[in-house]
């Protein structure tokens, strides 16, 4: 069985659009590519093509292969898919396997999903910040996007909420609720605890439609 290091640290990396996308330029290249010529062709910022670089090779989906352009100079770092990464349908499968495999735990692989959430939130918040007077939904907002989960603000008031339009695991949590919507409250709970707000008063209602997630934003601010 997969370790479950490693399937956070797929979970994590796959969540990601632009680390979709960064995959599959590599995937569709015929040589290594560097970080340079991959931000031209996605039109990302050459800072976050690195960011999403590190968490693929850290998941082992890439591998970097240095070599020199002259004689001198720093190396110039090549990166170029792992086979496990050339297979879409290959790592849906993963999904799956995994997915049930924790839901026989005897709470369903809830805490351990939960728990996995967290570890990623922590992985993915660190350079994050509060919104104006201490809002936790900023941050939320951000790192849901950074996953791929297409959040979109709507409502006001008591009535606000973040709707979560992209789901990138949503064929696995329809199968799998149990463990996949467990690992995203993981994150969400993370998150707002991380930026001081209340989790206990927030909730994702999952499958509100069938692809739409909703999480309903009646946050109290911690006290202190």
């Amino acid at each position: 069985m997969v370790e479950d290091k490693e399937v956070e640290q797929r979970h994590a990396a796959l969540a990601s659009q632009s680390r979709r996308e960064v995959l599959a330029l590599l995937g569709d290249a015929h040589e290594p590519m560097d970080a340079t010529a991959i931000a031209a062709q996605i039109g990302l910022h050459i800072t976050t093509v690195r960011f999403h670089l590190e968490q693929l090779e850290r998941a082992g989906l890439i591998r970097r292969e240095p070599t020199r352009g002259g004689h001198r100079g720093r190396p110039r770092v090549l990166f170029a898919v792992t086979a496990s990464a050339r297979s879409a349908e290959g790592h849906r499968q993963l999904a799956e396997v995994l997915a049930d495999a924790l839901s026989s735990d005897p709470d369903g692989g809830r805490a351990r999903a939960v728990a996995a959430g967290e570890r990623w939130a922590d992985a993915n918040t660190a350079d994050l910040a509060p919104g104006p007077d201490g809002d936790a939904t900023t941050p939320l907002v951000q790192v849901l996007d950074r996953l791929g989960f297409g959040p979109v603000l709507s409502g006001e008031g008591d009535a606000e909420a973040i709707e979560l339009r992209a789901c990138p695991f949503r064929d696995t949590a329809a199968s799998h609720p149990g463990v996949v919507c467990a690992v995203h409250w993981g994150l969400i709970q993370r998150t707002l605890d991380r930026f001081g707000s209340n989790s206990s008063e927030a909730t994702l209602l999952p499958f509100v439609q069938p692809e739409l997630c909703v999480i309903p934003l009646h946050l109290a601010a911690a006290e202190g």
